[in-house]
């Protein structure tokens, strides 16, 4: 239990050293690079174009890491102690965590990059973070690409490429011909891969539990549900107003009606 709480410091602390040292590269590297790019006297620079698709995607991300913290699960504390014989019986969906020592409602599991349990009023917040967080990671390995290829001049043409492109670095760095930011932004790139395609894994997971109107404790368990159309799942999840909350992170507005389910 001491290795969980410790965990669940660390990986906070490691996600935002990460998202600290990404907008550092962007600012100091990535978009001064474009700034010299001769195509940038156009009427949108790349430069311009590069930096607001990336507020936007770190801006969204970030938002919704934070509404995933302020947003905790119900806690039912009525189901322990001396007031559990006089508490109704929790509906089958809720899970003691024993990281956070609470009782839950629909819970999903516990996420230590946020440390905090996701369930009913947070579930939103998390695939958008998990979206977004993707995102944000994929387009910066793009630019980070771009970076490495004009720096060194590399052709990522061949498929390959990107797969040799760390030892041949390697070698490379000792031998003197690579510089010690080149090769930071080299072990960056796959680290923002990797980070990636495990939030992308995540998301389309969590999407597909949603929409068969489960959670991972549910499944775990093999507790049973009923069965409902995907969308009215989906709304439960997302709310109506769905669409802005694509585009601005906001309070999960589909809460009040994930507490009416499990009555």
């Amino acid at each position: 239990m001491l290795a969980l709480r410790l965990l669940n410091v660390v990986a906070p602390a490691y996600f935002l050293c990460i998202s600290l040292v990404t907008l550092a590269l962007q600012l100091f590297l990535f978009l001064p690079s474009m700034r010299q790019d001769p195509a940038a006297a156009r009427l949108f620079p790349p430069a311009l174009l590069h930096g607001a698709l990336f507020l936007f995607l770190s801006t969204n991300a970030l938002g919704n890491y934070v509404l995933v913290i302020q947003n905790s699960p119900d806690d039912l504390d009525a189901c322990q102690g001396p007031s559990a014989r006089r508490a109704p019986c929790p509906p089958p969906s809720t899970h003691f965590c024993r990281v956070c020592a609470r009782v839950t409602l629909r819970h999903d599991h516990h996420c230590f990059f946020t440390g905090n349990c996701i369930g009913s009023r947070n579930m939103r917040n998390f695939v958008l973070f998990c979206l977004y967080t993707s995102l944000a990671c994929l387009y910066s390995m793009v630019a980070g690409v771009a970076y490495i290829s004009a720096a060194l001049s590399t052709s990522f043409a061949h498929p390959l490429a990107f797969l040799t492109l760390l030892p041949t670095s390697i070698s490379q760095f000792f031998s003197g011909a690579v510089l010690g930011s080149e090769m930071f932004v080299i072990l960056m790139l796959y680290l923002w891969f990797a980070i990636g395609l495990a939030c992308a894994g995540f998301c389309c997971h969590q999407l597909l539990l949603i929409i068969r109107g489960q959670t991972r404790h549910q499944v775990r368990k093999g507790v049973a549900v009923r069965s409902r159309p995907w969308r009215k799942n989906l709304q439960e999840v997302f709310g109506k107003r769905w669409l802005l909350g694509l585009l601005v992170p906001m309070f999960n507005v589909g809460g009040e009606s994930s507490k009416q389910r499990d009555k």
